[in-house]
């Protein structure tokens, strides 16, 4: 039976210990990071024995552009951070969107001669003056009417390539003033401002995958962050509406403490539908694993949901790169 769990590994290759956990826990995807990334060969190698163990259906990694691209040149091209797609909408509104359309097409191109087919952009998230810059540049805009059309038209040119989008941060890190890959951030806007960061998600209510943010929101739970709360967890199914896959964040990051199988637990429990554990540490993944039961029959829909949008694949990858460049410039 397929865990509703999304695994990182080690290193390069798939070691037998690896091979073994995920023929037995039977993850739904993969998530790579640089610590993966060796040559074409080996990436292509690396994915094709962690899907053949495991019978994974997605592979995840975090390459965005900016400084959140954990593939470069000359396996895959450097592409500017979403900040720089939003300056350019701001001058010119319709240019701006058809480069984050293109950067997402592009980007997913890039990927899926890998066997990697699910890319976690857009970033929908909303910054405010004064928040931690774990998000900064990588926010599109500081306008949510901005964010809303550059993360969709990203979306859309991921969903055309034939590759999943992930959007993130569900219901919004914009305003945090810490990073939660360290700590907890607790944000105290009241209900009504929290508008504006929801606008965005509320916008990409359609979209197949989505991640949850690992913050408290005072007027809404003061006790849990999103990932393990119900009342916040439902806010994103009824009020913004999303209705895709909803992963985690990485269940290892440092704004969630005590044992990670029960939080692991507690986020499924809460309203997620799987959980994301990146670092490759196979004592923590054991444990995740052990918490979880099989993937759930609403999660398991979704899924399927999020495969049946894939577009035919990609364009004519040549072309749309110039166009690309003549928009945007190109990235040392």
């Amino acid at each position: 039976m397929t865990s509703p769990l999304i695994v990182g590994l080690c290193g390069t290759r798939l070691t037998a210990d690896e091979a073994a956990f995920l023929a037995e826990a039977r993850p739904l995807g993969l998530i790579l990071f640089r610590r993966n990334i060796g040559s074409r060969e080996e990436i292509v190698r690396l994915v094709e024995d962690a899907r053949a163990a495991s019978g994974a259906r997605l592979v995840l990694i975090d390459q965005e552009g900016g400084r959140v691209q954990r593939i470069g040149p000359p396996l895959a091209e450097r592409y500017p951070p979403a900040r720089s797609i939003g300056a350019l909408y701001a001058r010119d509104a319709e240019a701006g969107a058809r480069a984050a359309w293109l950067a997402g097409h592009l980007i997913a191109a890039d990927l899926l001669p890998l066997g990697i087919n699910t890319p976690c952009l857009p970033v929908a998230d909303v910054p405010v003056p004064g928040a931690h810059d774990v998000i900064g540049d990588r926010a599109y805009a500081e306008e949510p009417d901005a964010v809303a059309r550059l993360a969709g038209a990203a979306m859309d040119g991921v969903l055309a390539a034939g590759a999943l989008p992930v959007v993130k941060h569900v219901p919004g890190h914009g305003r945090a003033c810490a990073d939660s890959h360290f700590s907890l951030p607790v944000v105290d806007a009241p209900r009504d401002a929290l508008e504006r960061d929801f606008a965005p998600f509320r916008a990409l209510a359609a979209a197949p995958l989505g991640m949850t943010a690992h913050v408290v929101y005072n007027a809404l739970d003061t006790d849990l962050p999103a990932t393990l709360s119900p009342t916040v967890l439902d806010l994103i199914r009824r009020d913004i509406g999303f209705d895709g896959l909803l992963m985690t964040d990485d269940i290892s990051m440092g704004a969630l403490t005590g044992d990670i199988g029960a939080n692991a637990r507690a986020s499924l429990v809460a309203g997620c539908d799987c959980v994301l554990h990146c670092n490759g540490d196979m004592d923590e993944m054991t444990a995740v694993a052990g918490a979880l039961g099989p993937i759930g029959p609403d999660a398991a829909r979704r899924l399927d949901a999020a495969h049946a949008a894939l577009g035919a694949g990609p364009g004519d990858v040549t072309a749309l790169r110039e166009e690309f460049h003549s928009l945007v410039g190109a990235v040392a």
